[in-house]
């Protein structure tokens, strides 16, 4: 790691394994507005915010709905199930193996007082400098916009950064970043 001088980790299903959670979410929000969305679509979609994915839906399906107020009640119907979140222990670890040794930051599709509280949860919010969320970056994952910015806020040339994810578009996003990728799907339990 002598030429990495920062970590940057996407959080659902990297650092936290919310995406069984986000899925029941999604079911009931799903139905209660008559969307399709499968279970498939839904992993494959990882890492974008739920405000896009719901406004595409939509389109896709004809249907008009408020894809803002719709996200907002996917926040509300996932915020009791995030209590059953658990970490992903192989990654968690390398966070703590380098706590006070390198500046370290998240940077996930998610918004931030649901990935705040998953972090708290999880007991690991102090491991990180900053926290980069959808809403502080215009253009979402594939684009590399919120891993540069994660760069930027702990102070790293995104070439010297190693990110970690879990989907493909998060390994399309760190690469386009010219970050160092690891795919912690590969580390899984």
């Amino acid at each position: 790691m002598t030429d990495i001088k920062g970590l940057i980790f996407d959080c659902d299903g990297t650092l936290a394994d919310t995406m069984p959670m986000h899925w029941r979410a999604w079911q009931m929000i799903t139905q209660r507005h008559e969307l399709h969305f499968p279970e498939d679509r839904f992993y494959s979609l990882g890492g974008v915010p739920s405000r896009d994915i719901l406004k595409m839906l939509a389109e896709e399906q004809g249907r008009s709905l408020d894809h803002i107020a719709v996200a907002h009640e996917k926040e509300e119907v996932y915020l009791p199930l995030m209590m059953q979140v658990e970490p992903i222990h192989a990654v968690v670890e390398i966070a703590k193996a380098n706590f006070g040794k390198i500046p370290m930051a998240v940077a996930s599709g998610g918004t931030l007082p649901i990935i705040i509280g998953v972090l708290e949860h999880l007991k690991i919010r102090h491991l990180f400098d900053a926290v980069v969320t959808s809403e502080m970056v215009k253009n979402q994952k594939p684009a590399p916009d919120i891993f540069l910015e994660a760069a930027r806020r702990i102070g790293v040339d995104p070439k010297f950064c190693r990110a970690y994810e879990d989907t493909d578009l998060g390994m399309q996003a760190i690469r386009a970043a010219g970050m160092a990728a690891v795919d912690v799907r590969k580390m899984r339990d």
